[in-house]
């Protein structure tokens, strides 16, 4: 067994080895709006859930050097976001999101993906989705680093409102198998649902 002290390695060799030893990772695809309105997307693997009462869900946003990224920074100026569960059916469109852009333009638009107007919250989701939660930032974190350079910005979200294709439901729960969840792995790797199985959790 390797002992391997993070201390000891730089950023870029304790990246590799996180996202290389915490898979599958789910792929949330996050859309904020600007204060002047331009409609902002982009995909994220540090994604979970956080409590189901109320429900909420967390997503960590990596800066760039000391400044929050566009997503970040919108969800603490305007106080909500959406986030979508990507699928095999939209993961070339979600992952067209994630390049350059800048703040005034929409990677919506640019990636070929269809606004739609939320029911609770100001910020659109897109249609593309067949999962998405409409989001109302409960807290936002910087954590990591010093505390004026902060490495990272952990956002939870109360999810407002839930839109589900009926399509993947079945007696109240998504089927995994009609939904097609894609993972992310290491590199430009990206996981399938694989092989299914059940453990009944000891009394």
């Amino acid at each position: 067994m390797l002992r391997i002290d993070p201390e000891s390695q730089s950023e870029r060799e304790n990246y590799q080895l996180l996202i290389s030893s915490v898979i599958p990772r789910p792929v949330a695809l996050v859309t904020t709006l600007t204060a002047e309105g331009v409609l902002n997307a982009a995909p994220f693997s540090y994604f979970s859930i956080v409590s189901a009462k109320p429900p909420m869900v967390s997503v960590a946003v990596q800066r760039r050097g000391s400044e929050p990224k566009d997503t970040a920074r919108n969800a603490m100026q305007i106080g909500e976001f959406v986030v979508h569960v990507t699928d095999e059916a939209n993961v070339e469109l979600a992952n067209r999101t994630a390049a350059n852009f800048g703040p005034d333009e929409s990677e919506v638009a640019a990636a070929g993906l269809t606004a739609v107007p939320s029911n609770v919250v100001r910020v659109p989701g897109v249609a593309e989705a067949r999962i998405r939660m409409e989001c109302v930032l409960e807290h936002a974190f910087p954590l990591g680093g010093a505390a004026a350079q902060p490495a990272c910005d952990l956002l939870i979200g109360r999810v407002v409102c839930f839109h589900v294709a009926e399509e993947i439901c079945v007696d109240g729960r998504i089927d995994p198998h009609r939904l097609r969840p894609v993972s992310r792995l290491a590199g430009s790797s990206y996981g399938k649902l694989g092989e299914l199985f059940e453990l009944e959790r000891p009394q």
